[in-house]
């Protein structure tokens, strides 16, 4: 069964809104939730910043592919996915090809406003975890747009009015004929 319909990704850096938009979208569209990063650490009983200092990045993004493939696999859901799942070429064909993808878009400095507080970021635990974040941009940003079905703009948004917004950019998705 092609589930490309049936389910909707949410890719995007830390911060974006991901889990937020994500939770709401699935209640208004009558969907399941998960959020991979969630799902892992369920599955492995210890937070992510632990994963990281065990495995190193290399071990969490395994993980973190495993998960994707499997629950992406899944019918009528929305999906977060942690913000460097798109680094896997694997993990960003099984999104494209299982679902239609949503890349949450934020600047960087919005993204450093909802994250600098937040100690559960192990790639922004540096000494100018800001600088991280502009690098995680640069390098991802092209990833996300390559995958993206949708782009939305998170800036100065409240998550309901960004849920409407996204809700209306999907109907659209969904009454366009294939241009195959």
């Amino acid at each position: 069964m092609n589930n490309k319909h049936s389910n909707i990704f949410l890719i995007g850096l830390m911060g974006a809104g991901k889990t937020t938009v994500g939770r709401l979208l699935a209640k208004h569209l009558d969907k399941c939730f998960y959020d991979s990063d969630h799902e892992i650490v369920r599955r492995n009983g210890v937070l992510i910043p632990v994963i990281f200092e065990v495995e190193g990045e290399a071990g969490f993004r395994k993980r973190e592919e495993c998960v994707i493939d499997e629950l992406s696999g899944l019918s009528n859901i929305v999906m977060a996915t942690g913000g460097g799942a798109v680094l896997s070429a694997q993990t960003r064909a099984v999104l494209s090809a299982r679902g239609t993808v949503v890349y949450l878009r934020g600047t960087v400095d919005e993204l450093w406003q909802r994250t600098k507080h937040d100690r559960n970021r192990p790639l922004l635990q540096t000494a100018d975890p800001k600088a991280k974040l502009r690098e995680l941009y640069a390098q991802r940003d092209p990833l996300y747009r390559e995958v993206a079905d949708v782009v939305i703009d998170t800036s100065r948004q409240n998550v309901n009015a960004l849920v409407r917004q996204l809700e209306l950019k999907l109907a659209a998705l969904t009454v366009q004929p294939d241009a195959t």
